[in-house]
């Protein structure tokens, strides 16, 4: 199958990032106070070297977020507003995918989202991709396979830009949580190969214990450059999380690039298990976020925050590597990777 599109690694020049303002307080159930400011210090580092586009469900809401800004110290003159309704603010998974062409103009793909499979109130999030195009006028792709619009999210794909790509098992063959009935591995690289310009799939099998989008490759492995792969391993024989991470490890270093090559694999330390309420959140450091001139790591005021931090930091040299305390953000399912999407320059 041809290639049409292709997406570019994370690292590359970026025009923006795009973020959505937290509204959805039963995603943070008794614990959403503390994370209007969460956000708010994200926009902080992400605004001092680049701009942000942010959606807002109206012109109050605007207000109110500017003023919190405001407070905050976030340089708003690179903050850029849509007014967009939304259901969730997981824009790494409702929002566009940004690709190029053959010719290297910019598109958005409009990927269908059904919520992971598993929450009906999703056809606003559904809808972003659209509302975006009507006011920025990206060209707008809604891949289909087999005639049917494909269901994907941002969070369950990683690419190099190159031709490599990383998904999980757990999140698209999963017989529990079905986003394309009767696709096969097959089928799924196909899509890629065709809209993402991805044709060398390596597959691993689950993503970490607590995930709840059932498997996606944000909170686990991740491309530092185009032949650089960092995965999180468990030591603790005991946790949950030992064997499945030990198993995808096993799987990256049997694999090969684009070009037949080996990857270099760099391991990630997992902080302890997060629990609030009876329930392992899914705290992982791989869940980071690369913008033109930092890495935002989430942190969990945990002993191996600071050995996370030094590793991603000898990831990205010419980066500065910042933490944010995500404690209160990982009660949402998700930290700064899943909130967030790139756009590239």
């Amino acid at each position: 199958m041809n290639t049409l599109y292709t997406m570019p690694a994370e690292w590359e020049k970026q025009e923006a990032i795009w973020l959505g303002w937290p509204h959805q307080k039963r995603d943070w159930p008794g614990k959403f106070a503390p994370i209007p400011h969460v956000y708010t210090e994200i926009l902080r580092h992400i605004t001092a070297t680049q701009k942000v586009n942010l959606l807002v469900r109206s012109e109050v809401e605007k207000a109110k977020t500017l003023a919190l800004c405001d407070y905050g110290n976030v340089d708003t003159s690179r903050m850029h507003f849509f007014t967009i309704p939304t259901n969730r603010v997981w824009l790494r998974d409702s929002g566009p995918i940004f690709v190029r062409d053959t010719k290297g103009k910019k598109l958005m793909l409009d990927w269908r989202f059904n919520a992971w499979a598993k929450y009906p109130d999703h056809k606003l999030d559904d809808k972003v991709p659209e509302q975006i195009n009507a006011i920025y006028r990206i060209p707008r792709i809604q891949p289909v396979h087999k005639g049917k619009r494909v269901v994907l999210e941002g969070g369950a794909i990683e690419v190099n830009g190159k031709g490599s790509i990383i998904v999980t098992e757990e999140c698209l063959q999963s017989d529990v949580q079905v986003r394309n009935p009767g696709f096969t591995k097959k089928d799924y690289e196909e899509v890629f190969t065709k809209y993402l310009g991805a044709h060398n799939t390596i597959w691993l099998g689950h993503g970490i214990v607590g995930d709840d989008t059932h498997g996606h490759i944000d909170d686990i492995t991740r491309f530092v450059s185009a032949n650089t792969i960092i995965t999180v391993v468990e030591k603790n024989k005991k946790d949950d999380n030992h064997a499945l991470l030990a198993n995808n490890a096993k799987r990256l270093k049997a694999a090969r690039d684009e070009k037949g090559k080996p990857f270099t694999i760099v391991e990630l330390p997992m902080p302890k298990p997060v629990v609030y309420e009876g329930q392992r959140l899914p705290a992982s450091y791989a869940n980071f976020l690369i913008t033109n001139k930092q890495v935002l790591v989430p942190t969990f005021n945990d002993a191996a925050d600071r050995d996370a931090l030094n590793i991603l930091a000898e990831c990205f040299p010419t980066r500065e590597i910042v933490g944010i305390h995500s404690v209160d953000l990982v009660w949402g399912l998700g930290t700064i990777h899943c909130m967030s999407q790139q756009e590239p320059a």
